[in-house]
């Protein structure tokens, strides 16, 4: 399977009701667009796109999906904050029937399940930056991987993200 993670856009600092509801600004809403723009361009649109429930990722993904034409996200709760890399393998096991699957979610846990797959430790220098796409050949439930591209925000956005 070809792994896609998208790290949610650029969200508010704070929200009232807590870091669960806190929501994209207009610059994160617009690289969710230029991520949809930029690998429908490249023809590598994944089969289907599967989100952690907290807004700004969810709102991320609804935004990627309709901007690429695609049927919405799934929600699944081992996607939100303080994912394990053993977890999300584990559970992507189940989306094994599908050639590119694209997961929408957060950082520390994308730095972690990067590092993770391609075995280089805990301290790896390895960054996933808000609106930046990343992408492994891999065979969940089965560590390990091959990095296929790793795009940071800029990117993405084709120029100044």
């Amino acid at each position: 399977m070809e792994l896609v993670l998208l790290r949610h856009g650029k969200a508010e600092e704070d929200h009232p009701q807590g870091d669960a509801a806190r929501e994209l600004v207009a610059k994160g809403e617009k690289q969710a667009v230029k991520a949809a723009e930029l690998l429908r361009r490249l023809e590598r649109l994944p089969d289907v796109v599967i989100t952690s429930p907290r807004r700004r990722a969810l709102r991320t993904a609804e935004i990627f999906c309709e901007s690429a034409g695609m049927p919405g996200p799934v929600v699944e709760p081992w996607l939100d904050c303080g994912m394990a890399p053993e977890t999300a393998f584990a559970e992507l096991a189940a989306y094994g029937g599908f050639d590119r699957v694209m997961i929408v979610g957060h950082e520390p846990d994308f730095s972690s399940l990067v590092s993770w797959v391609l075995g280089c430790g805990g301290e790896s220098g390895v960054e996933v930056k808000k609106g930046a796409l990343v992408a492994i050949d891999c065979r969940p439930p089965s560590r390990g991987g091959l990095l296929l591209y790793a795009l940071p925000p800029a990117m993405v956005a084709g120029g100044r993200g």
